[in-house]
């Protein structure tokens, strides 16, 4: 019997449908124009872009908010380079991304063909692993390796660059076969001999805090953190990647530590005994100076990623797993014990009372991003999917946004990359479009990628964006404010220009503008009623605001600033 014959652009395809990919994200061009073809009958959803930076985030979005691969489409050359962000924020990130790129004609490869770029060498720094395809009969097995590697041990992105010429080339569709892939081979069970290890430094300890990130979300062990937390009585710290991943509200949650993090957060850290650190990579957000931070605490670090672990900060306990198996191997080595952790948690509590989130709405003064926060949260009826992008309306998210809920918080962390929001808005509402979508977004950040809101018209994805116009690099500013004798240079914007009501009407969204506490509710009830298009809300807030509190970069988490009067003593 004949096998079928496919070209190569049809066993893109038909790969995609066979990893049972149901939404794809992307930008047509020359040499990926032959995959499109068969795009055009499949099953398969594709989100076109306005540009490949914005597809790439609308496929992290969509991974994000899921748990579950994200795939982006772009052509050769400028197609490709313009995915090295989204590639390098993915990878940053741990999220599990499939790029496929078109290349120029194999016999073209190294001519400085038009539209050339050297894309498996380029993208070589900012993804997990990536492939050039020399043969059609390659393309099923590789998509599915390419799936294997993105999602499974840390996730991350992984790319397939396709030529042209293998795209029309004719092959023999095959069902992709077992995987055997040496050298990769993570590590999900625990060493059972480190868990014990870990179970008797946890039982000794009087002040423990589990300090946990974005490997709890990744591995899906929100259930059992609880557990953990919850049975032995252990506070717990959650990083920016890790929001939702412990509920907020609880009152063993201390939420997030760090450079922008809350007082009683960092400062647990630094007075613990001992840090059950799962799923997190010692960032320098977090540390500030390393040789500073928790100086009186044992570690117990366990990652499924091995070359995180001692890379920052020694364990005395490492754990190389899945961070789900790693607690359920905890939990179940500790038994029925009572840790003596009364004292610790009321301290901590204390804490929390003597030194809150802080910040003063006047009636008639500008608007503060806190507030407006608050105000929003408390109008949503339903658990919403929060995405910002990248600064001070960032960190104001993290602190003020109550997330009881894993996947519920999208953000670029590691890369910090501006621009994220709203395509990545558009990736988690494809995902779920019953659910409630909110960008909130900086107006620095949004400039970055603002042509993405045509994609959310027409495309018709109702995504809601809150621009927090302070008419500046808002971050930037508050750091030439503090560090800069007050030298404004190359960060102010302005509230005006453009003018977003219009923007967002060219664009075929709903334009909505608040500049002062008594528009707030009906703005975003106006906002909240709107579900056939995507609405834009102009909010105009204070320009001198300050994010606190704040370590500086390579600082102490001793010496935390609390408010504008502390910065006189730096």
């Amino acid at each position: 019997m004949t096998k079928e014959q496919l070209t190569g652009a049809e066993l893109v395809i038909r790969g995609l449908e066979y990893l049972n990919v149901s939404t794809v994200f992307g930008v047509p061009g020359g040499a990926i124009l032959p995959a499109y073809d068969p795009l055009y009958d499949s099953p398969i959803r594709h989100i076109l872009a306005r540009h490949e930076q914005g597809a790439g985030h609308m496929a992290e979005g969509y991974a994000q908010a899921t748990g579950e691969l994200g795939v982006v489409i772009a052509t050769s050359g400028p197609g490709a380079t313009n995915l090295i962000t989204p590639l390098a924020n993915a990878l940053m990130d741990s999220t599990p991304l499939l790029a496929i790129t078109g290349q120029v004609a194999s016999t073209a490869i190294g001519n400085d063909a038009f539209q050339e770029a050297y894309t498996v060498g380029l993208s070589m720094a900012a993804t997990k692993h990536n492939y050039l395809i020399t043969d059609a009969s390659e393309i099923p097995q590789v998509l599915k390796e390419a799936k294997f590697i993105a999602t499974t041990g840390r996730p991350g992105p992984v790319l397939v660059d396709i030529p042209k010429d293998i795209l029309n080339q004719v092959a023999a569709w095959v069902e992709p076969g077992d995987l055997d892939l040496p050298g990769y081979k993570p590590t999900t069970e625990p060493n059972p001999k480190m868990v014990q290890q870990a179970s008797s430094l946890i039982k000794k300890s009087k002040k423990p805090i589990l300090y946990v990130g974005g490997g709890i979300i990744h591995s899906k062990a929100n259930n059992e953190l609880f557990v953990l937390a919850t049975k032995f009585n252990i506070p717990v710290v959650t990083t920016l990647m890790g929001r939702g991943a412990f509920p907020d509200g609880h009152e063993l949650c201390l939420e997030m530590p760090g450079m922008h993090g809350n007082y009683t957060a960092t400062t647990s850290i630094q007075n613990a005994d001992l840090l059950i650190a799962i799923g997190v990579r010692f960032d320098d957000r977090v540390t500030a100076n390393p040789s500073f931070f928790a100086q009186n605490a044992k570690v117990i670090h366990a990652d499924i990623d091995p070359a995180e672990i001692g890379k920052v900060r020694d364990a005395q306990v490492p754990i190389v797993g899945d961070a789900k198996s790693v607690i359920k191997g905890l939990i179940e080595a500790l038994g029925d014990e009572k840790l003596e952790t009364e004292n610790w948690v009321s301290e901590l509590k204390e804490m929390k009372t003597e030194f809150p989130l802080s910040y003063k709405q006047e009636d008639k003064g500008p608007l503060k991003v806190p507030y407006v926060l608050e105000e929003l949260q408390k109008l949503t009826k339903e658990e919403a999917i929060v995405v910002a992008g990248v600064g001070q309306h960032q960190m104001w998210v993290s602190q003020h946004w109550n997330f009881t809920e894993p996947n519920t918080w999208l953000n670029s962390g590691g890369l910090g990359t501006m621009g994220y929001a709203l395509p990545a808005a558009i990736g988690a509402k494809t995902a779920y479009p019953d659910k409630l979508v909110l960008a909130l977004d900086g107006d620095g950040c949004f400039q970055m990628t603002c042509q993405e809101l045509i994609t959310a018209s027409t495309e018709n994805i109702p995504i809601k964006i809150v621009v927090f116009n302070n008419g500046n690099h808002g971050m930037v500013r508050q750091w030439q404010k503090i560090f800069y004798n007050s030298k404004f240079s190359a960060s102010e914007l302005t509230h005006d220009t453009p003018d977003y009501l219009k923007l967002a009407e060219s664009m075929g969204a709903v334009g909505l503008r608040m500049m002062e506490k008594s528009d707030i509710e009906k703005v975003f009830n106006k906002m909240l009623e709107i579900n056939d298009r995507p609405v834009l809300v102009d909010c105009v807030v204070d320009p001198d605001d300050m994010v606190f509190p704040m370590v500086p970069a390579g600082g102490s988490n001793d010496q935390i600033i609390m408010n504008e009067e502390d910065l006189k003593n730096l």
